[in-house]
C-alpha cells in the first residue's frame, strides 16, 4: 500500500509554514459549515511531501473519518492515466498521434457532423478530416457527454443511453462503435469539448496494445509505479475505507448519491475517461512521476520530452479554452488555459486572474477532486473529497492560491 506520508519541513522546500497553515484554515470551514463531508490535501514540493491533512468524515452515517488510507472516486483524473499509456504505445510505436481512429475502430470511418435540426431527426455532413487520435488526446473531436444538457447532440447521447453511464451490457468495444453512429458536435480539430473523447482513447489503448484496456492499464502503468489501490472498483473487503459519495439534498443537507454504488462492482466497461478508483498515495505516485519527467524511482514510463510535449497547449492556433471551446461544464477555468495530451495547462496566467505559473498543467474529477503539477516551482498539490457536482465550490482555484501563496524561497 502506497501511503502518503510528510517527509519535509515546509522550510526545508521554501514553503513558509505558517502561510502552509492557511489551506487547512481554508477548507476546514467547508467540513465545518456542512458543505463538504471531508477531505484530503496534499502539497509536495522537489518530490517532498511537505503538507499533507485530513477533516472530516468520509461516512457520515458511521462517523468513520477521513484517513491516510481512504479510496476516492476519482472520476475524470482517470484520462491522465490514459493519455498517459496512450503516449507510452506512441513511444513505442504502436501508434502516431495522426492516426484515424478508424484506423483502431473501423466505425470511425463512417462518422459525420451535426449540421442542423433535431435531436430525433438530425441533418448532417461529411466530416472534413477524419477523427485523429490527437483530437482524442485534445478533446477536439467533436465527441461530448450527454449530461451537458447543450446541445441535440447531447441528447442523442441521452437517447441512446449515454449521459452518466452507458447502456446496459455494452463492452467498451461495443460503447465505441455506438457512439461512432452518433453525429459528432463539430469539425474535428476545430473546437475544443469535453467529453467521452479519452472513454475512445482506452479502446485504442486496447487495439494497439493487443491487450484489453484495462490489463494494460495495470500491467504497464499502474502496476509499475506501484499503484496497488488504484483500480476500476474496490474489494469487498475495502469497501470502509471507501469515502462516500455526497450531494446537496432538497434541505440542503449532504445526502449520499446512487452514481457512488458504481465503485462497489467490477465494471463491464472500463472506461479510459472516468472509471478509476484511487487514494492520495497512489495519486501521489503518479504525479511525481509526472514531474520527474516520466519517471518514479527508477522506473521510467516516458520520456522526459513526452511528458513536456504532452503538457504544452496543444490547441489549434496557440488558443486558449475561452477562445476554442464550448461554454460547458469542465474542471478546468478556461481563460489563459489551454490545453495538452490530456492535461490542461496554463498559457496566460494574468488572463487567467489565478495565482499559479506558466506551463502549470492539470486536471480534476465529477466529485470535487482535483490535482496540479506546477513545473516551475516543483510543486505538486492534490485534493480528494466527494461531492457532486464539481463545479459548486471554487475548490480548484483556492486551491492554487493557498499554495502558491506559502512559497516563499
Amino acid at each position: 500500500m502506497a501511503l502518503i506520508k510528510v517527509d519535509a519541513e515546509p522550510a526545508e522546500v521554501g514553503f513558509d509554514p505558517g502561510r502552509l497553515a492557511r489551506i487547512d484554515r481554508h477548507f476546514r470551514r467547508y467540513v465545518d459549515d456542512g458543505l463538504l463531508a471531508g477531505w484530503t490535501v496534499a502539497v509536495s514540493r522537489r518530490g517532498r511531501v511537505a503538507h499533507l491533512s485530513h477533516h472530516g468524515l468520509r461516512d457520515l452515517d458511521a462517523g468513520l473519518p477521513v484517513s491516510d488510507d481512504t479510496i476516492w472516486r476519482i472520476y475524470s483524473m482517470t484520462k491522465p492515466i490514459t493519455s498517459v499509456a496512450a503516449m507510452m504505445l506512441y513511444e513505442q510505436g504502436a501508434l502516431e498521434l495522426t492516426d484515424p481512429v478508424a484506423r483502431f475502430i473501423p466505425s470511425f470511418a463512417d462518422a459525420r457532423v451535426y449540421n442542423a435540426g433535431p435531436a430525433l431527426n438530425p441533418s448532417t455532413v461529411p466530416v472534413t478530416e477524419p477523427v485523429r487520435v490527437w483530437h482524442l488526446l485534445t478533446h477536439t473531436s467533436g465527441l461530448t457527454y450527454g449530461f451537458h444538457h447543450a446541445h441535440p447532440v447531447d441528447e442523442m447521447y441521452r437517447l441512446r443511453g449515454f449521459e452518466y453511464s452507458v447502456p446496459p451490457g455494452v463492452d467498451l468495444a461495443g460503447a465505441c462503435d455506438l457512439l461512432a453512429d452518433i453525429p459528432l458536435l463539430f469539425q474535428p480539430g476545430t473546437e475544443w469539448n469535453y467529453g467521452v473523447s479519452t472513454d475512445v482513447l482506452g479502446r485504442v489503448v486496447e487495439v494497439a496494445s493487443g491487450q484489453p484496456f484495462e490489463t494494460f492499464l495495470a500491467e504497464q502503468v499502474l502496476g509499475p509505479l506501484g499503484m496497488d489501490e488504484t483500480a476500476w472498483s474496490v474489494a469487498e473487503d475495502d469497501l470502509d475505507r471507501l469515502a462516500t459519495l455526497y450531494m446537496r439534498g432538497s434541505d440542503g443537507r449532504l445526502v449520499a448519491n446512487g452514481l457512488g454504488e458504481d465503485a462497489t462492482r467490477p465494471p463491464l466497461l472500463h472506461a479510459g475517461g472516468a472509471g478509476l478508483v484511487s487514494t492520495a498515495g497512489d495519486y501521489h505516485r503518479f504525479t511525481q512521476m509526472l514531474l520527474r519527467g516520466g519517471e518514479l524511482d527508477g522506473v521510467r514510463l516516458l520520456g522526459p520530452r513526452t511528458v513536456a510535449f504532452m503538457t504544452r497547449n496543444h490547441l489549434p492556433g496557440g488558443a486558449d479554452l475561452e477562445q476554442i471551446g464550448r461554454p460547458i461544464f469542465a474542471e478546468s477555468a478556461f481563460r489563459g488555459v489551454g490545453f495538452g495530451l490530456g492535461f490542461s495547462t496554463v498559457v496566460d496566467v494574468a488572463a487567467g486572474k489565478v495565482l499559479t505559473s506558466p506551463g502549470e498543467y492539470a486536471w480534476g474529477g465529477m466529485a470535487s477532486t482535483a490535482f496540479y503539477v506546477d513545473p516551475v516551482e516543483e510543486v505538486t498539490a492534490m485534493f480528494f473529497t466527494q461531492f457532486l457536482p464539481s463545479s459548486t465550490y471554487p475548490i480548484r482555484s483556492r486551491l492554487r492560491a493557498l499554495v502558491a501563496q506559502a512559497v516563499v524561497s
